[in-house]
């Protein structure tokens, strides 16, 4: 039997690279989605294909409902059935307080993190869904600990769209817990990634190290295997989870 196909938005660095690399050593054949880093994405693709795995690049921005179906089309052509989903791009919006915020902020971050989620989970369960004659499937949202948290100071808005996410995946779990999907969210903390460098902070994930009772920040690796965990038929029995990942904060 064949692999299932998993779609991992911004597969090309970070979070979505790890779990790339990581699912295609654990039976998915991977589309690794990326934006604008090709070079990157191929990368993440070569180090697949040697291991054993299939994978594939696939450029779409999921703030483009046209790019989020081009996407899965070309998935389910080059790589098979889609039977997981990862939503795992998104953007910060950069550190700001809310007084600083603007309108055009807003509306790129909420296309990203909150369109873009909610539409790449449309096409999955468009596939994956046994009353749409699917097979069943996984998907699994990125989240981060600032919605509990609240990101005071640095970015309210961003743990605001996560927020949205937390909400959503509660609701989509329990929509389709009956037609064999799967919803189930990561929630990372501080994780060493290029994302702090992106937003205007490169030194951030060392700065609030010290307040975290692991004192150190986590690793993409790490955040991968509890991905790749639910994902996965160990986590057969589990749907509408936020998991935590963030060493103890």
């Amino acid at each position: 039997m064949a692999e299932p196909t998993l779609i991992i938005t911004g597969a090309s660095r970070g979070i979505g690279a790890a779990t790339a690399r990581l699912a295609g050593t654990r039976g998915f054949a991977v589309a690794v989605n990326y934006v604008r880093d090709e070079a990157a994405a191929n990368a993440v693709v070569a180090d697949i294909v040697s291991a054993g795995g299939r994978a594939c690049a696939i450029q779409a921005d999921v703030a483009s409902e046209a790019d989020i179906l081009r996407l899965f089309e070309t998935a389910e052509r080059r790589l098979g059935p889609i039977g997981a989903l990862v939503n795992n791009a998104a953007i910060t919006g950069g550190f700001c307080r809310v007084e600083a915020v603007t309108a055009g902020q807003l509306d790129e971050l909420f296309r990203v993190n909150i369109t873009g989620t909610i539409l790449c989970s449309r096409e999955a369960i468009r596939r994956m869904s046994t009353a749409h004659g699917g097979a069943g499937g996984a998907i699994v949202n990125i989240s981060t600990l600032a919605t509990r948290i609240g990101g005071s100071g640095e970015w309210v808005h961003y743990a605001a769209s996560k927020g949205a996410i937390d909400t959503f995946t509660l609701g989509l779990a329990r929509e389709v817990a009956s037609e064999g999907v799967r919803v189930n969210a990561v929630s990372p903390g501080l994780v060493e990634t290029d994302l702090h460098a992106a937003a205007g902070e490169p030194d951030r994930p060392r700065r609030l190290a010290p307040g975290i009772p692991m004192k150190r920040p986590g690793t993409p690796s790490e955040i991968a295997e509890a991905i790749v965990w639910l994902l996965s038929p160990a986590a057969s029995y589990v749907t509408g989870s936020i998991l935590e990942v963030g060493g103890g904060r």
